[in-house]
């Protein structure tokens, strides 16, 4: 039988917290300081995901993305009323 080298990574403990960290600073993002935690979830669940927490990685950091947007809407909109 051949070797066959996975390039995948294995998950880790630490690429969890990332991914758990990312989706957590999601819902952050929403009510207080969208561009502050909805980069900081973003970055996160980039990195839990090159860890090896995927999809969940690349879940947490769209999640980040559509939470700081929600956020900034939200804001704007208060705001300006």
């Amino acid at each position: 039988m051949a070797d066959i080298h996975s390039t995948a990574r294995p998950r880790s403990s630490a690429a969890r917290v990332c991914t758990i960290l990312g989706f957590v600073f999601a819902v952050i993002a929403i009510l207080f300081l969208p561009p502050l935690f909805g980069l900081a979830g973003i970055a996160l669940g980039v990195v839990g995901a090159v860890l090896g927490d995927k999809p969940l990685g690349w879940y947490a950091a769209g999640a980040s993305l559509a939470g700081m947007i929600i956020g900034m809407l939200i804001g704007a909109a208060l705001y300006s009323s």
